[in-house]
This record gives structure tokens, sequence and C-alpha cells, in this order.
């Protein structure tokens, strides 16, 4: 068992975000646990890159003196797998808001896809949700994505090293949508609900992202995460 002091002058904590969770909310809980666990009136307790609350997987929390390296490990390479389904697009580019357009899938063929991922690869230029947590003017972009006002948002280089599609669906013509699996490893700051976005509109139709999932960060992977309940259980001995 991990002693107080060793949470105080610092630890790296692999846990594996369940669905709905802001990755603020789990930094909170874990802070509380640790608290309670050992008496300890306050502790440091930070996370290493943001997941949307539809998203699940790896989650880096560090506590005490670790928190100074969050920039470090934010910094590092990140892998995710996950789900796009053509054919609709929403405003958030997921599944956080209703589909607002359809377009026809017809034309789109497994050779298509393939070819259509080889545009993605490198350095590219995205531009990110409205509906993020991202700052202009000192506010939130999904405030004003809520509140109905239109924003001006830059684009940003980012960088994708691997993008692999792992699955898709059976295509024949007479479904409206398509999903297809995939698997990206890319840089701090690429958003892949917006990759889900480019790739539809590529593929000259829409898309959205309906599942995703982080597997690693750095040499960090979820494999060696545990859940909140997990970590819970085995703070209290």
């Amino acid at each position: 068992m991990i002693s107080k002091e060793a949470y105080l002058s610092g630890q790296v904590l692999l846990i594996d975000k369940p669905l709905h969770w802001t990755s603020f909310q789990v930094v909170n809980k874990l802070r509380w646990e640790i608290r309670q666990a050992f008496n300890i009136k306050k502790i440091k307790v930070g996370h290493a890159g943001t997941l949307d609350p539809l998203a699940t997987g790896l989650l880096v929390i560090c506590t005490g003196k670790m928190t100074k390296q969050i920039d470090t490990f934010q910094g590092q390479i990140k892998e995710y797998t996950g789900t796009f389904v053509l054919g609709s697009t929403t405003p958030s580019f997921d599944l956080e808001t209703e589909i607002n357009e359809t377009f026809p899938t017809d034309h789109i063929t497994e050779d298509l896809i393939h070819k259509t991922t080889e545009q993605f690869v490198g350095e590219i230029e995205q531009f990110p949700p409205v509906f993020s947590a991202l700052k202009k003017d000192g506010k939130r972009l999904y405030e004003y994505a809520r509140s109905g006002e239109s924003v001006d948002i830059k684009a940003r280089t980012v960088s994708i090293q691997e993008f692999e599609i792992t699955n898709i669906d059976a295509i024949d013509g007479d479904t409206d949508s398509i999903n297809i699996d995939f698997r990206v490893v890319c840089s701090k700051g690429t958003y892949i609900r917006s990759l889900a976005n480019d790739f539809g509109q590529a593929l000259q139709s829409g898309a959205h992202l309906s599942s995703l999932r982080r597997t690693r960060i750095g040499a960090f992977h979820v494999a060696d995460a545990v859940s909140i309940e997990t970590f819970i259980t085995y703070l209290k001995g």
C-alpha cells in the first residue's frame, strides 16, 4: 500500500476513465478519497490531458510534487481508438448534440475510406470544435455555442503519426450510415472529433464521432490503468 508520504511527495496514477465522467470529476473524486484515507487537509492532484465526458480510457493523474510533471506528460504522443459514423453530422462533432444534417453515402467504398486517411497523416491544420473547453476572450467555446453566439476560431497545426482504419461496416448501398473503427496516434492538441468532421468532408459526406477511447499517453498504457472503484478499494486497504 502506498503511504501518505508517498502521495504527498508525488505519485503517477493511471486511471481508466468511465463514460460520462469529466476529467475534473475524476480528479476531485481521487483528491477527496486520498484526503479521507490519510486525514490530509490539502494535497495537489491534477490530470495530464483532458478527456471529454463521452470518451473513456487513460487518464494520467499526478499527486503532490509530481504535478510539476503534468506539462511534460501532456506534451507526449497519444493514441486513441474509436468509431466514426459516416453520413451525418452533429454541431459538437460527437453524440453530445443531436444530428443536424445527413448526407448520401452510396458513393463511399472501402478503398475510398482507406485512401482518404492518407490526407490526414503528417502535419495538418485543424479547427477545434466549437463545443470545447478552449477559451476565447476569457470564455469557454462551449459557452458561446450553447448560447447561440458565433465565434471566430483559428485553425492550429497538429501532427498525426498514424491513422488506421481497423473495421468498416458492410457497405451495401442500402444503409444511410456507415460505421468505421479507427486507431489514431497523434500530437498534443489534436481533436479526434474535428478529425471525424474533417474526414467526413473529405469523403464528400458527413461524419461524427460515436465513441472514443484513449489507449496511450507516451509510455503509459490503458492496459496498466485501473478503474476508480479499484483504486478506492486499494486505497482503503
